[in-house]
């Protein structure tokens, strides 16, 4: 099984596309990518090489999972693996959420405060035209904010691989190009005399700056509740590897000798103290002990261990002094096996997910067809093209996945 890291994922319809692009691969049995983890597993003969090609064709980045063809340190290893988990994410959505959230806030206030009769500043009062010039700047700077929405799902369009980022980029901009439209309408209705009446219903009923802004935002705390999963997820593989033991006390020619734990070979003897951590799996030759297996087995009374008895890795020598022969090292042990165990599972889903991948493939290609429609049919029946592209705007952002983008990482957490 080849392990990847996965970049530019953002939703399940991303998910569902580097599966699909590539299980094309003639020589690939089996693919499984993990949105939680942006790590994908391949089974199969291809090449590392035509599987990030077929991820990069698609539109996102792939590298191999810090295999490091050169490597052969397993702390260097578990290193690695700890930085490649570190939760780089959850920082800055925080951040990028507390900003939308004070901007989306002077927004609604300005946009919705009238309702409630609190005050606006006097120079806007009854100001149709100033007030949506300032809804436009504080939109403006809401989408800023929260661009990487409109990179990811104008990117994937053009891939022809929308994701729930499209919805979110057509949805919000779409609303902020129509608004700007009507923007555009009052002033020049104010040029020609318009009463302020039918410029206040232009504002009240035509102006979506208000949505353009709260989609993306709101979006975002989906995004942060999912990045704070996905930390958590990471967490158990971090403590497994941090439990690992990095040195060993070997006996050489009657003396103890410590050593990294890369030194230790098949056949050595090492020797293990009372309260210490056993480096590797091994059997005991002199002494005895009780041994606390917790981190194993999760049975919390420690086991009572003699000679030629078998003993494992990163478990805990409670008492006695031990002398025992290492026979399995590296990436061999018990403790190595479970924490790749651990990674793989966390790389894998469980079948019954495979359906909401495969609905949220057609999701997004299905709602844009639906308002192409929609908008076809009103033009069919002789509106005109800016009924029926107010329509279709209704139609995205009603559709947009602020339901799923948020429902989803909760029920996860």
């Amino acid at each position: 099984m080849k392990q990847f890291i996965v970049s530019g994922m953002t939703c399940s319809a991303c998910q569902a596309h580097v599966e699909k692009a590539v299980s094309k691969l003639p020589d690939v049995s089996n693919v499984s990518v993990s949105l939680l983890t942006n790590s994908m597993s391949v089974d199969g003969a291809a090449s590392e090489e035509d599987i990030i090609k077929a991820v990069e064709d698609a539109g996102y980045g792939a590298r191999v999972k810090k295999e490091e063809k050169n490597e052969t340190s397993l702390s260097k290893k578990m290193a690695a693996e700890e930085e490649a988990l570190k939760d780089r994410e959850t920082p800055k959505l925080i951040k990028r959420l507390k900003l939308s959230v004070v901007f989306l806030t002077i927004l609604m206030y300005i946009t919705m405060g009238h309702m409630i009769n609190l005050p606006v500043p006097t120079f806007l009062s009854h100001n149709h035209i100033g007030l949506a010039i300032t809804q436009l700047l504080i939109t403006l700077v809401v989408m800023i904010i929260n661009r990487d929405f409109f990179i990811s799902g104008f990117r994937t369009l053009m891939h022809k691989s929308p994701n729930m980022d499209t919805l979110v980029a057509l949805g919000s901009g779409i609303a902020f190009a129509w608004s700007l439209y009507i923007l555009y309408k009052m002033t020049w209705l104010l040029t020609t005399g318009t009463s302020n009446m039918d410029l206040m219903s232009l504002y009240h009923d035509q102006l979506y700056f208000e949505s353009a802004a709260m989609i993306p935002a709101l979006i975002t705390v989906g995004k942060t509740l999912e990045a704070l999963s996905k930390g958590r997820t990471t967490d158990a593989l971090k403590n497994l590897m941090k439990m690992a033991p990095k040195t060993a006390t070997l006996l050489i020619n009657g003396n103890q000798t410590q050593v990294p734990i890369d030194e230790v070979k098949i056949g050595d003897i090492f020797v293990v103290r009372p309260g210490e951590s056993i480096p590797v799996d091994g059997v005991i030759e002199k002494g005895s002990s009780a041994i606390d297996e917790s981190a194993l087995t999760g049975e919390s009374i420690p086991v009572d261990k003699g000679v030629g008895d078998s003993i494992s890795a990163a478990t805990i020598n409670s008492s006695g002094f031990l002398e025992a022969r290492a026979t399995r090292v590296g990436e061999d042990t018990t403790f190595s096996k479970i924490i790749q165990m651990v990674s793989d599972a966390a790389a894998t889903k469980a079948p019954i997910a495979r359906i909401a991948d495969t609905v949220s493939g057609v999701f997004v290609p299905a709602v844009i067809l639906i308002s192409i429609i929609v908008m076809a049919t009103w033009l069919f029946m002789g509106q005109s093209i800016f009924f029926a592209l107010e329509k279709a705007i209704t139609v995205l952002i009603i559709s947009c996945p602020c339901a799923l983008g948020l429902a989803t990482p909760v029920a996860i957490m």
